[in-house]
């Protein structure tokens, strides 16, 4: 069924397939199409030849009405990194520096933290000497789910060795005021490093390390978000995680 609006446009108007074609930048053959067989052109084409006939666009092409819209980028992205590696160790580092009221880390050794910022344990206890809450959760190296994560990334018990060097490091922070840390043996589906309304989440990508997989930085814009999501998965594993003894 061709499409008698367009043509009693075009034919009112005095316009042929190669004028209009011409104006719109596309073939004349398309035009033709676009009356005879009803065809929708792409919407910014439809709304450039509606434009010069004088139309409402909708009215010439009823189907671009049920056209989805594009999906909005959310609110609360940040920026979006190919990989960790991408990302200088300083702006991990900004987040806890500035953070006034909550830190919260959910790993599995993440000890590149240590390696590149070894006044790491001093930052955190100098926020929670000022009434942040620090909580810090990394992997259970003698659990199932880290033993297969090493198999998986083909790193062997390189994972495991590394949760226990994490475990070093977090160790003499256990029992100091406002600092709790916990080993977890989830399945770690997202590494979480979150200061007040910021946060860092690196995904986890089945064979690659972290170091190589994509992250996004967050800050929350309300209530529902993808901040409040990756908040709320933090807090549901911290709750099945064990606490670390001083020592």
């Amino acid at each position: 069924m061709p499409n008698e609006r367009l043509r009693a446009v075009m034919a009112a108007g005095g316009w042929t397939y190669a004028a209009l074609a011409d104006k719109v930048e596309v073939d004349p053959k398309s035009v033709e199409r676009w009356v005879n067989l009803r065809r929708t052109p792409r919407r910014a084409t439809a709304m450039l030849a509606a434009e010069t006939l004088g139309e409402d666009v909708h009215a010439l092409w009823p189907a671009l009405r049920q056209a989805r819209p594009a999906r909005a980028v959310s609110p609360e992205l940040v920026a979006l990194y190919g990989q960790r590696a991408d990302i200088p160790v300083s702006a991990f580092m900004d987040m806890p520096t500035q953070a006034r009221k909550r830190i919260d880390v959910l790993v599995y050794a993440a000890v590149f933290l240590h390696e590149a910022y070894p006044r790491l344990n001093d930052l955190l206890q100098e926020r929670a000497s000022d009434g942040c809450a620090v909580r810090i959760a990394i992997g259970d190296p003698d659990s199932g789910n880290v033993q297969q994560r090493g198999k998986e990334e083909r790193f062997g018990h390189g994972i495991e060795s590394r949760c226990r060097l994490a475990l070093m490091h977090y160790r003499p922070l256990a029992g100091v005021p406002g600092i709790e840390v916990r080993t977890h043996a989830t399945t770690l589906y997202n590494s979480i490093y979150r200061a007040d309304d910021q946060a860092m989440v690196n995904s986890h990508v089945w064979g690659m390390n972290a170091y190589g997989a994509p992250v996004w930085h967050l800050r929350r814009s309300g209530k529902g978000g993808m901040f409040d999501t990756y908040a709320s998965s933090f807090d549901a594993v911290w709750e099945t995680a064990t606490p670390v003894s001083e020592g």
